[in-house]
């Protein structure tokens, strides 16, 4: 989780109790304020997934593809089927 999700769950957070409280108390400003935070804390929280996303894609196409017990495995099948059709 990083910092962007973090505090867009928190403004996401704190804009609903906000927009609550002036649904309750009746005051619409206060309300409309806090569906404003609390839209600007979901943007906010999805602009951190987007990043979280393209980190861990990065990372994963940095990493090897395959072990190498895993690509020695491949190649013993690409033998053995390659000495089949040979025969």
């Amino acid at each position: 989780m990083n910092k962007d999700q973090v505090k867009g769950k928190v403004k996401d957070v704190a804009g609903r109790i906000e927009r609550q409280a002036g649904e309750w108390t009746g005051d619409q400003k206060k309300e409309v304020h806090g569906t404003m935070k609390q839209a600007e804390g979901k943007i906010q929280n999805a602009w951190g997934n987007v990043k979280d996303t393209g980190k861990k894609a990065a990372h994963e196409a940095k990493a090897p593809a395959k072990s190498p017990q895993q690509s020695r495995e491949v190649d013993d099948e690409d033998t053995a089927s390659s000495e089949r059709a040979d025969r």
